[in-house]
């Protein structure tokens, strides 16, 4: 049986809402994938798994995009749930399979091998508020609603894990007495911008 005519603009309405949400997390998913990928590749010191992490993270939010699009950061929801299913992975296989990272030269690029290797050395509680911090470039507030902590613990793992990044890279300038300030790593850390980031921002 047909649709009455009452009906049809309240069809029409929803059809219309089903396309523009479908093409706002398409401009979405192209804006932000391969960042998360890269972030959880960082995090989780395996390219390949966090490539996975942030398909299946993807997936879930297009499943729930009516709401996650509501959030303040809806990369963060998308980094927290890649994040909790590669740890919940991990301990399903780690019965069965050791958990082998990546080599340093798969890993995502980041400014200095030394720095990467130096991320991968902190703990995974450190790596992911530094990668969201820094490589990312989350506020506090957007890390903490990430990774699902208090603000103040995301300054103090943040301070932790810079000091000892610096401790770790004082190698980089081998003229200074002393190693790089914490308040230096930001600038250490950050990857060198990417050309055809910037021609997407731009254009």
């Amino acid at each position: 049986m047909g649709a009455t005519t009452a009906e049809i603009p309240i069809v029409k309405r929803a059809e219309y809402a089903t396309r523009t949400a479908a093409a706002d997390f398409d401009t979405f998913y192209r804006a932000s994938h391969q960042r998360i990928a890269q972030a959880l590749g960082v995090t989780l010191g395996n390219p390949d798994l966090g490539a996975e992490a942030t398909d299946e993270a993807m997936a879930r939010a297009y499943l729930r995009w009516a709401t996650v699009q509501k959030y303040e950061n809806p990369a963060g929801w998308v980094y927290r749930v890649g994040l909790n299913y590669a740890r919940s992975l991990h301990r399903r296989l780690s019965r069965r399979l050791p958990w082998v990272e990546e080599t340093a030269s798969s890993l995502p690029p980041i400014a200095d091998p030394s720095i990467r290797d130096a991320i991968q050395a902190l703990d995974i509680k450190m790596r992911s508020v530094v990668v969201c911090r820094l490589l990312l470039d989350w506020s506090v507030g957007e890390t903490a609603a990430a990774l699902d902590i208090a603000p103040g613990t995301v300054k103090s793992r943040l301070s932790r894990g810079l000091e000892q990044l610096s401790r770790t890279l004082g190698h980089l300038d081998p003229a200074r007495p002393d190693p790089p300030a914490p308040a230096e790593m930001i600038d250490l850390v950050q990857p060198p911008a990417n050309p055809s980031d910037e021609r997407q921002h731009h254009g």
